[in-house]
């Protein structure tokens, strides 16, 4: 009877056993009892396009962790994989997913979530870090953070992945910072916030080494990897494993593949995962990378799915399930013990700027609704109510060109480094500033605060609470102004260096840059003047 007794006693126990938090050290993972982690992920999201590809405000997403049926279905799928970590790319923080995560836990799988949706993400083309992403990524943060089988996020996927867009990367990286910043002040555990890059010849080495150059509080925690170059029957060497191992070898932080898997026209049917066996079998492999997530687990049109979900909603195994199956839990990735690990790996230089390379390594400033709230307050002339994208667009259009400098005050430039102190806030609270500073320009005219309806009067307020950050702000802006330069504040961190040549990668053209994205109106880095007047007069 006592024998049976304590038969249920320890089946209770393990029935309520949670995982332990993952932790970091150097560039290993370890799990709490000191012993490596390697990660044997999945790429679980369906119907989702990558962050830094659209923000279309149309485009829906699935959460995956909000669906306790598809949970139930699916994670046992997962087990048979060998799977113990999945990442997510959009997940809604209002949603409740105490069920999937419960399902998960108990089931030995961890969780790493991309920060961002496909409308509220930041955009390759018209890169910004402001309050609304800001807001956004901690949100992602504070409703995931409290399970302790997740191990952290990435702030960006693939969003600089070719020579045209580097600069975007400054963006992503401040939004790094910003992150680590409010999982430092909220929790006590460790989360990482990492990248997750596209394997693209150009820039490979420039990226890797920026997001891991400068001060500690704006380094990434680990580096996601998504590369696709072995296929078939490939070998270490053919599929650049090799040269990959030996880039990362004294990478200081964890690197991973964030993605990997054949991705040729054969898709899933020709998928055989020799692949999965060099990651974790290969000394070379083990010694540099944490591990890998395959891409990806819901079949769909790209035919790299594991599984097909039927139209009665049944999960399907594809023809690569059972070859991923059998490599994954044959691979037993041979680690080192936490205790006995020195570290010897250090942080990068920042790259330099050049024609493949023009991200500055200072970052722009960290999205402060509090002051955007501050600004708009104290302004005497401000957007009228339910303007349309095209509103914003004439009236910015029209503003700026009449005086560049009044813009610079909310442009964000991160090839040259420089960004206005209102870069940050939102777009009706940029309109605001440049909206006032036309109208006292104008010795407040009453016509010169109209814009056809577009633009209203209100009293400025002048709170004492206030007083101090806009007289910063101002500062800022009055330095941007004629700054040709990268001009570092208190609140953009990163490293305060550039090139000598710098002037060469356009750091004193188009003070103005990309300032709105609203939907199909992005307003332009410069537009000529004469079409300007000859438009924006009409506003008046």
């Amino acid at each position: 009877m006592k024998f049976s007794a304590a038969i249920v006693a320890a089946a209770a126990t393990a029935a309520s056993a949670k995982l332990e938090p993952i932790t970091m050290k150097g560039s290993k993972l370890f799990y709490s009892n000191g012993t490596q982690f390697f990660m044997k992920g999945v790429a679980y999201q369906q119907d989702t396009a990558a962050a830094g590809e659209t923000n279309d405000k149309t485009t829906k997403y699935i959460d995956p962790l909000a669906d306790e049926e598809a949970c139930k279905r699916d994670i046992p799928l997962l087990k048979q994989l060998g799977t113990n970590i999945i990442r997510t790319y959009a997940i809604n923080p209002k949603a409740d997913h105490k069920a999937c995560m419960k399902l998960l836990d108990d089931a030995g799988i961890y969780v790493i979530s991309d920060l961002s949706e496909p409308s509220v993400s930041i955009n390759r083309d018209d890169p910004k870090w402001d309050v609304e992403l800001y807001e956004r990524y901690i949100g992602v943060v504070d409703e995931l953070g409290q399970y302790d089988n997740v191990v952290g996020f990435f702030a960006g996927n693939e969003v600089s992945n070719n020579v045209s867009n580097t600069q975007a990367s400054a963006f992503v990286k401040a939004a790094v910072r910003d992150t680590k910043k409010h999982i430092k002040s909220k929790f006590s555990r460790w989360l990482g916030v990492g990248y997750a890059s596209n394997d693209d010849v150009d820039i490979r080495e420039q990226i890797a080494d920026y997001f891991n150059c400068g001060d500690d509080d704006s380094r990434i925690d680990y580096w996601g990897y998504n590369i696709y170059s072995w296929c078939g029957k490939s070998s270490m060497q053919d599929s650049g494993y090799s040269d990959q191992a030996k880039f990362f070898e004294n990478y200081s932080v964890p690197v991973f593949f964030a993605e990997y898997g054949c991705n040729e026209p054969d898709g899933a049917a020709g998928r055989i995962f020799d692949e999965t066996t060099a990651l974790y079998e290969e000394k070379v492999m083990t010694d540099v990378f944490s591990g890998g997530i395959v891409y990806m687990y819901f079949q769909e049109a790209n035919d790299y799915g594991l599984v097909k979900i039927s139209k009665n909603g049944d999960a399907v195994k594809q023809k690569d399930f059972a070859q991923l199956q059998k490599k994954a839990n044959a691979a037993k990735p041979s680690g080192v013990e936490e205790d006995s690990y020195k570290p010897t790996g250090k942080a990068a230089t920042c790259p330099e700027q050049s024609k493949n390379w023009k991200a500055n390594s200072v970052l722009p400033p960290v999205p402060d609704s509090d002051l955007c709230d501050c600004m708009v307050k104290s302004r005497s002339c401000v957007p009228a109510d339910n303007l349309k994208a095209k509103d914003f667009n004439d009236i910015f259009g029209y503003i700026c060109g009449q005086d560049k400098k009044i813009c610079t005050a909310i442009n964000a430039n991160a090839t040259a480094g420089i960004y206005g102190a209102y870069s940050m806030c939102s777009n009706e609270a940029k309109l605001a500033y440049i909206l006032d500073a036309y109208y006292t320009s104008q010795k407040s005219a009453a016509d010169a605060c109209d814009f056809k309806g577009k633009a209203t009067t209100q009293k400025a307020e002048s709170q004492d609470s206030c007083k101090s950050a806009l007289a910063s702000a101002s500062k800022i802006n009055e330095e941007v102004a004629t700054a040709t330069h990268a001009v570092a504040s208190s609140s953009t961190g990163g490293s305060n260096s550039s090139s000598e040549g710098d002037e060469n990668f356009g750091l004193q053209a188009a003070s103005i840059a990309r300032v709105f994205s609203l939907g199909d109106f992005a307003v332009g880095a410069y537009v000529a003047v004469a079409g300007i007047v000859g438009a924006g007069m009409v506003l008046l």
